[in-house]
């Protein structure tokens, strides 16, 4: 078992420091501000029980733009898509800077 090499005060830091510190941070964050967005829009979806044809015409798209929308790994959704795929489940999408 090879030992690891720590540096002194380095033990402990967090991911976030890490991510930054390889240059990922940025990519990391998008990545799961998609993953909960098409999360927290699906499990509306279920919640009140709407269908991803019923959802796709509520949003005057195709089921497979829709598709597009809910998948984290998909192309980026525009701020106007996600606006009106929260308004389509009762929701206001809150977009802020940190």
């Amino acid at each position: 078992m090879r030992k690891r090499d720590t540096k002194k005060g380095t033990a402990g830091s967090s991911f976030e420091e890490f991510l930054k510190e390889e240059g990922e941070y940025e990519d990391a964050t998008e990545h799961a501000v998609r993953h909960v967005l098409a999360f927290q829009l699906a499990k509306m979806m279920q919640e009140q029980g709407i269908s991803k044809v019923k959802m796709a015409k509520r949003l005057e798209t195709s089921r497979s733009q829709l598709d597009r929308l809910l998948s984290p790994e998909g192309p980026d959704a525009s701020l106007d898509a996600l606006a009106r795929a929260a308004k389509a489940v009762g929701q206001t999408l809150r977009v802020e800077l940190v």
